[in-house]
């Protein structure tokens, strides 16, 4: 069993003990339940430079934990500060270290950004769930989910007002993956099986993605250079969160990156 079979089977597990202590019913009586969401691919559509969105990770199953020593509250408002285009916090517990707690707390923090729930979206519960702790945006992965399955979820996930970001690892998943119900295709540049990462996997996709999807790339960012390459192959949104996550500062790291972008982006700069 591979880790991403591991975390899948944890999750059904996970899922059946929360449906015992909250019916859907009393999620859609939490008070976030009923906030209007923010839609993060219409910021993302007419974007004229790369946009960040910007992580909250404790921890993952490839590296351990990344840096304990950190709030989401004030590592959030810090990325908003620093011009960040969206959030993404993981609310899985036992392999990312992510909580409900952590997502409300940024929520709270950070009221008008899109926020993302990152998380291993299996079963329907799930998407109230995140409606109810004030997400905008839920994550589907491809390569845990039948079609049938992401039809269906993505689906319920709109009538909810939630967009749904899709992600792909593979032209395969991609072919198969695909439906009108989404909002966002985001090709993770980590295999989930092995977890080795190249930015390569977002360049061969970049032509086989529509147009009427907008999209990100996930994992494997770590300076303006490639995140300038990969937006020159249609890619408006940059999903980043151990490359700041390990620093000291998170909020600064994603200001300095903010920076080198502006700098590589200015054409007198370019012509030095």
């Amino acid at each position: 069993m591979n880790i991403l079979e591991k975390i899948v089977a944890r999750k059904h597990v996970e899922v059946t003990e929360a449906k015992k202590q909250k019916s859907i019913s009393d999620l859609e009586k939490e008070e976030l339940f009923s906030r209007a969401t923010v839609s993060l691919s219409a910021s993302l559509k007419f974007a004229i430079s790369p946009q960040i969105i910007s992580e909250f990770k404790r921890k993952s199953p490839s590296k351990g934990i990344i840096n304990p020593l950190v709030n989401p509250e004030t590592v959030t408002a810090d990325y908003v500060n620093a011009g960040a285009a969206a959030l993404s916090v993981l609310t899985d517990i036992d392999f990312f270290g992510g909580s409900f707690d952590d997502f409300l707390k940024a929520r709270m923090a950070n009221p008008a950004i899109p926020m993302l729930r990152k998380d291993f979206i299996i079963d329907e519960y799930q998407l109230f769930e995140a409606k109810s702790i004030g997400a905008d945006v839920i994550l589907l992965i491809a390569a845990c989910l039948e079609p049938r399955e992401i039809e269906a979820l993505s689906k319920t996930a709109q009538s909810l007002g939630l967009e749904v970001l899709l992600e792909v690892h593979n032209s395969e998943e991609l072919k198969i993956s695909l439906f009108d119900s989404v909002d966002i295709v985001g090709v993770n540049n980590r295999n989930l099986k092995t977890f080795e990462t190249s930015i390569e996997t977002s360049i061969a996709l970049s032509e086989q993605i529509p147009d009427s999807f907008v999209k990100i790339s996930e994992s494997g960012l770590k300076d303006a250079e490639t995140i300038l390459h990969l937006y020159k192959y249609g890619y408006k949104g940059f999903l980043i969160g151990e490359t700041f996550m390990k620093t000291v500062n998170p909020g600064a790291a994603l200001a300095d990156l903010q920076n080198d972008i502006s700098q590589l982006s200015n054409p007198n700069f370019l012509a030095l």
